[in-house]
């Protein structure tokens, strides 16, 4: 199958891994709703004309979404993928929170394969051109994460803790927030941007090792305490795919 070019063909890919990580009651379905989600409104975004450059924020988002694509069915077919990818495929398996699962999709996505999308995308222009429609997207993103985690309670009931934890032991159980890692992106996408693409390589294989840091950070955090805590919410969790969805969707 041809890799998508519009946002439409996305979302209808990102449609198909929900449908069969559902079936398979895999938690690879985690990441694909909330990353269709945000794909979703970004796209009603670029329709209503909302961005300074519709067209190729458009042309972004696709070569965005299709590296994440192309990780998916790397990992499906035994193939060479991304080590922050790799890492993240692999803890679908293992008994994760569920915003474990769905931050080590965004950790990989976010960090990695946006900064890539976005050097790639602009390699012929000047990169500071599509920075205002970049940090709108945080704006959109930011307001869905918070939706997001409303609603994770429903799965998640216990999920509560965490934050109680935060605010009482000045602990996190994840250095991470969505907004942060996009700046972080967009410093890395300047960089591989300033390198050209036949020069990024080894740049890119540096950011892909400091992302899977991080990732293996969100799977096994330091502190005892936390990882406790973490195996205690999970097994209080929603377990099926399909009824964590349908709880997510809910109005």
């Amino acid at each position: 199958m041809s890799r998508p070019t519009n946002i439409q063909q996305v979302l209808n890919e990102l449609d198909t891994i929900i449908d069969v990580s559902i079936n398979s009651n895999s938690r690879m379905g985690l990441f694909a709703y909330i990353y269709r989600r945000t794909t979703a409104e970004i796209a009603s975004e670029i329709i209503l004309g909302n961005f300074e450059n519709n067209q190729r924020l458009e042309i972004l988002d696709v070569a965005f979404a299709n590296l994440y694509l192309d990780a998916y069915k790397a990992y499906q077919n035994n193939q060479k993928l991304s080590a922050s990818w790799n890492f993240a495929f692999n803890q679908t398996d293992e008994p994760l929170t569920i915003i474990q699962h769905i931050i080590l999709g965004m950790n990989a996505h976010i960090n990695l394969d946006l900064a890539i999308a976005t050097a790639s995308v602009m390699s012929n222009e000047d990169i500071k051109d599509i920075e205002n429609d970049f940090n709108k997207v945080n704006d959109i993103l930011f307001q869905i994460t918070n939706e997001l985690q409303d609603r994770l309670s429903r799965v998640s009931p216990l999920l509560f803790i965490l934050d109680w934890i935060g605010k009482n032991k000045d602990e996190q159980m994840i250095d991470f927030s969505m907004r942060k890692a996009r700046e972080q992106s967009w410093n890395s996408a300047n960089l591989l941007w300033s390198l050209g693409e036949s020069h990024s390589e080894n740049s890119k294989n540096s950011i892909d090792q400091i992302v899977l840091e991080l990732s293996e950070r969100i799977a096994a955090p330091k502190s005892r305490i936390i990882r406790f805590f973490l195996k205690f919410i999970q097994k209080f969790e929603t377990k099926e795919v399909n009824r964590i969805i349908s709880k997510l969707k809910a109005v």
